[in-house]
């Protein structure tokens, strides 16, 4: 996009005021938040802009073109903090803040941006929040899509949506990648990255285990990639993959960007990393079974859509965390061979178009 486009019509040239946004913080939507980074860097070129974050995702804002810096600030999901409500106002006072974007509905995200005065504050309408936005947003029920809705905020009120919206971008140095290879004792060959967990067990297919140890009899290095919750997955998938198969999950996101950074191909459930590895350019495949690719795929794009087709469930999507029906076949009817057969062919093309 250039000067010339939606986003940069409106621009005040003249307003060099920080922007901060209060995005979604679970991982795959933190990583989505980057377009909306993006819109705001076109509509106002001469304006930092900041995010709130966590310090799970805090790894992430690091490798973020057009971000300036991340405020990580950790408040509870299921209380108000009234202390680190205060605390956090106080901290974005200090940084003079002349609009934020609080993409959540909740009425807890609109607070410390309320407190601290930021003069122009936007979101949709929702939560009782009147009093802590004053520029409100409606329609967000009519916008298909969750990108849809955020992206939004980030363009003059009223705008149409435009045909396509800029896709999300996480940029890592290859030296970086370089010294995590060599701590981590790994060659220079392409990799496949599994990444098994997701939030919510429905979304999670199952036969990575046979996939990880066909990959390896396939001469291919595999790593397992993942937080803590995934170490009981990863020792199952070493186990059954054997030696050509390392176990990379740990505590720090950071390790899990470098991981599939460095990797030849991924294979990931709807998840957080799934968004990460798209973001990287790394040829992604997703696994779908109660989620629409429609509304959770990446807008990089996919190398592979892996879905279910030997028939037609009524129940999906679902969206559900807890299959309730059909004995999860939408995931379940999905084969190791396949996705094996896939991933070989992705990593087949991807090297030639490398080459």
């Amino acid at each position: 996009m250039n000067q010339d486009s939606q986003f940069s019509r409106d621009a005040d040239r003249s307003d060099t005021r920080p922007i901060l946004i209060i995005p979604y913080m679970w991982i795959g939507d933190f990583v989505r938040n980057h377009t909306v980074v993006r819109v705001l860097n076109e509509r106002w070129p001469n304006r930092p802009v900041d995010l709130l974050t966590t310090s799970l995702c805090a790894p992430l804002v690091d490798y973020m073109p057009g971000v300036r810096q991340g405020i990580v600030w950790d408040l509870p999901r299921s209380r108000l903090a009234v202390g680190r409500q205060f605390g956090l106002a106080k901290l974005l006072r200090e940084r003079n803040y002349g609009t934020a974007l609080v993409l959540p509905r909740t009425w807890k995200a609109a607070i410390a941006p309320a407190l601290a005065g930021i003069p122009e504050r936007v979101g949709f309408v929702g939560e009782f929040r009147f009093g802590l936005l004053n520029r409100w947003r409606w329609g967000e029920k009519k916008l298909p899509r969750f990108i849809d809705k955020n992206a939004a905020l980030a363009q003059p009120d009223g705008a149409p949506l435009p045909p396509e919206w800029p896709v999300p971008q996480l940029r890592v140095p290859a030296d970086d990648i370089a010294r995590w290879r060599q701590a981590n004792g790994l060659s220079a060959r392409a990799a496949v990255a599994l990444a098994p967990g997701s939030v919510g067990v429905s979304k999670r297919w199952t036969y990575y285990p046979e996939a990880a140890r066909l990959l390896a009899e396939r001469g291919l290095e595999v790593w397992v990639v993942g937080g803590p919750a995934e170490k009981g997955l990863a020792q199952e998938i070493v186990a059954a993959g054997g030696p050509g198969v390392r176990d990379l999950t740990g505590n720090d996101l950071r390790n899990g960007v470098l991981a599939m950074a460095a990797a030849g191909v991924a294979i990931s459930n709807d998840s957080g990393l799934m968004h990460i590895a798209a973001a990287l350019g790394t040829p992604t495949m997703g696994i779908f079974g109660p989620t629409s690719p429609y509304l959770w795929a990446p807008l990089n794009g996919l190398a592979a859509t892996v879905v279910q087709d030997k028939s037609v469930l009524s129940c999906q999507p679902c969206q559900s965390t807890i299959c309730k029906m059909n004995d999860h076949r939408c995931m379940r009817d999905i084969a190791a061979s396949e996705v094996v057969g896939i991933a070989q062919r992705v990593l087949g093309d991807h090297a030639q178009a490398t080459t």
